[in-house]
């Protein structure tokens, strides 16, 4: 493994998506990219955003996709479980844009290799080095006994952590105007669909590309 490239949450901005992939030298043979969940909702082209993904996992092997809060948030929704919570933090544009391509709203609106993608996402990667993870991880628990809740939710008491999880933790969720870097985190979220940049990070250089 030569380099490992993250990226922060996309939440349906298929353009900076695009032009972010152009920016970044990655060489999927030898190098690894991952994608740190929240493909989905508030912003216009969640069904592009999960196709492209899709496409691009079947030329790529060296790709992992983590689970986001939204994502959560689909499957009690597709479950029927807070389905108000789901509409009203941006899953209204997500189902109409499954509705832009055809797909009638309801439980089943989600195509089958949409769901499939959805259903196999991963709470978690870690190398030697690094831990990726969406939203950050709770002090003094070993990474198997984080709760699901926290990988995926949790917010300011990892933010202001000054704890050292023994590896440098990437994350998203939070949005902030640029990368937040510490010693022990590096958070990429840079609210994208609130019309900031998409970012990526390249690792271990600490190089950065925004789209």
């Amino acid at each position: 493994m030569n380099n490992i490239f993250a990226i922060g949450d996309i939440h349906g901005c298929i353009d900076k998506l695009n032009a972010l992939m152009k920016k970044i030298e990655i060489n999927f043979t030898t190098d690894v990219l991952i994608f740190l969940g929240d493909y989905i909702d508030r912003g216009p082209c969640s069904y592009e955003v999960v196709s492209y993904l899709i496409d691009l996992k079947k030329q790529h092997e060296n790709i992992i996709f983590l689970k986001g809060n939204h994502e959560e948030m689909l499957e009690n929704y597709i479950a029927g479980v807070d389905r108000f919570a789901y509409l009203s933090n941006g899953g209204r544009q997500t189902i109409d844009s499954y509705i832009k391509h055809g797909y009638k709203q309801g439980k089943d609106f989600i195509p089958t290799d949409h769901m499939d993608f959805f259903k196999n996402l991963d709470l978690f990667y870690q190398t030697d080095n690094y831990i990726f993870v969406h939203a950050g991880l709770r002090e003094k628990k070993v990474l198997e006994d984080q709760s699901p809740d926290d990988l995926l939710w949790i917010r300011q008491k990892f933010i202001k952590s000054k704890y050292d999880f023994g590896k440098r933790i990437i994350f998203g969720h939070t949005p902030l105007a640029s990368p937040l870097v510490q010693s022990n985190k590096i958070g990429i979220d840079t609210g994208a669909v609130y019309g900031n940049n998409l970012t990526c990070i390249k690792l271990p250089e600490l190089v950065f590309y925004h789209a």
